[in-house]
């Protein structure tokens, strides 16, 4: 066997490695089913189980000895710090919080830039007003992908698009704001650190990050061999970018797992300064402008579960992918409006429209047409309402995106969630062989990427020349039926969210 590339993801349900041979094509892979925890009102995840579930992911992979080189990435933003011997100070701070509402709004006035409030820096500031015990004895403060390649590798260093979800980039230069960090450090003087020290390192897609160290390999029983080359970690945005050929101007991606979130490689800045639009780079520093929503598949997840359990009380056992494929078929044969069925999907709070805690809601009047495939229809929606939300800011701003790819569980059966993404979007929806791989694809490209950076190609011509050529895909027109339904439910959804508001105060 041929070399082979390795990307390992750190996804929201599981962390899943896949490698890829030299044309690109995936040959092996293995994961490992992991879940956020919500403990003392922050969610969390147990860093014992990031080793854990990397050694599990890992024994899924063929012919280790070929792997030319590996790439980490992660679910993107949150909180990691660390003392100077690397002792995590609190317990990790996921995406999914908003409990930094006050730091996001101050950064983003003192910046003039939008400040998330899952962003890393958002957490940092708000550890400071807040006056928490931990903030005098930081020393690193990383992301989840950043903190696996430092115990891999010893170099404490991240790709550009996931630094751009801890901190604003200048992406002339290709690193942080200096003038964003000057304003930060004259802010947090009172600290005995200076931002500038605290956070890791910024690396572009194809640079040297380091390699399997001895300790690195030791923490995972070995199953890698020591001084195999790594890439720069990323964040899932950027493996997504770069999964669905999605890193030059004028293209966009979608990627719906747990969360779901736009990138759109922007050819201008955008005019104004909007609370709902990140602003981030592709992995080699482009400026990308991103609508992340918290909630995407989670709640449809649970119904999902709930219909199977109903199935055995029949005497039905179907398997996993049998219950999904038939209920997402299913609700094709639903209204294109859900026959006024209303879904609030929300688990997490949802920045986007502005809550910080959810409530699952169904809502439906006496007159609605409550059917499996209308439910499920709404349900599916509901996955990708706020996005929509979201997107219609940038058709405001005139961004133009000759093309958009689909990737990540929701669109996994085929047909289904591209046909009603085409709908939200008013636009082409395309999905590749690879669309169900996602992020641990992309991330064993930009792997692959960082063994042939030397030849003098872009990461745009790599993609293009080398592994996007003659990809099959499957491009779905937006339907004007789909789409009238698409907007009689959006309305009714954006009424739906004053419910939910409502839902969150009183229960």
């Amino acid at each position: 066997m041929g070399k082979t590339y390795l990307g390992i993801e750190f996804g929201s349900t599981r962390i899943k490695a896949v490698a890829i041979d030299e044309n690109h094509i995936p040959v092996s892979s293995g994961d490992y089913t992991w879940k956020s925890s919500y403990e003392n009102g922050i969610w969390t995840y147990d860093l014992n189980e990031v080793r854990t579930g990397l050694v599990s992911a890992l024994s899924g992979i063929r012919n280790r000895s070929d792997i030319a080189a590996v790439g980490i990435s992660g679910m993107m933003h949150g909180y990691l710090a660390f003392d100077r011997n690397w002792n995590l100070l609190v317990p990790f701070r996921t995406w999914q919080n908003t409990v930094t509402e006050e730091a996001a709004a101050k950064l983003t006035a003192l910046f003039g830039f939008n400040i998330p409030q899952r962003w890393s820096i958002a957490h940092l500031y708000q550890a400071v007003l807040n006056g928490e015990e931990h903030v005098k004895r930081i020393a690193h403060i990383t992301t989840l992908a950043g903190f696996v390649h430092y115990m891999l590798t010893g170099v404490n260093a991240i790709g550009i698009g996931e630094a751009s979800g801890m901190f604003p980039i200048d992406s002339s230069r290709n690193c942080y704001h200096e003038e964003m960090l000057a304003k930060f450090q004259k802010l947090t003087e009172d600290q005995p650190w200076n931002i500038r020290d605290i956070l890791p390192v910024v690396l572009t897609a194809g640079e040297d990050a380091g390699s399997l160290s001895q300790s690195g390999a030791a923490w995972i029983d070995g199953l890698l061999p020591v001084g195999v080359p790594f890439a720069p970690a990323e964040g899932d945005a950027g493996t997504g970018m770069t999964a669905t050929n999605a890193v030059a101007p004028r293209t966009g991606n979608v990627s719906a797992g747990t969360s779901i979130f736009s990138m759109v490689v922007l050819e201008r800045p955008l005019e104004k300064v909007y609370e709902e639009i990140d602003l981030v780079t592709t992995p080699t520093g482009k400026p990308v402008a991103m609508v992340h929503c918290n909630n995407c598949t989670n709640d449809t997840n649970a119904w999902v579960s709930v219909l199977k359990e109903t199935a055995a009380l029949l005497g039905a056992e179907p398997g996993d992918d049998e219950v999904y494929t038939r209920l997402y078929r299913k609700s094709l044969e639903g209204e294109p409006d859900c026959g006024g069925i209303l879904v609030c999907n929300y688990m997490a709070g949802e920045g986007v429209t502005h809550l910080n805690q959810g409530r699952p809601l169904v809502a439906r009047s006496p007159g609605s047409r409550f059917t499996l495939a209308n439910f499920f229809r709404a349900s599916l929606y509901s996955a990708m309402a706020t996005l929509k939300i979201g997107m219609d800011i940038l058709s405001r701003e005139q961004v133009a995106i000759d093309s958009l790819t689909g990737h990540g569980g929701l669109f996994k059966t085929p047909e289904v969630g591209q046909r009603y993404m085409a709908a939200a979007c008013s636009a082409p929806v395309t999905c590749m062989e690879t669309a169900g791989e996602g992020g641990p694809y992309g991330m064993a490209l930009l792997a692959a990427y960082r063994s042939r950076k030397a030849r003098g190609e872009s990461l745009e011509e790599y993609l293009r020349t080398h592994v996007f050529a003659s990809a099959a895909s499957i491009t779905r027109m937006p339907d004007a039926v789909d789409v009238e339904g698409f907007h009689t439910y959006i309305e009714r959804y954006q009424r739906l969210l004053e419910v939910e508001r409502k839902a969150v105060e009183v229960l």
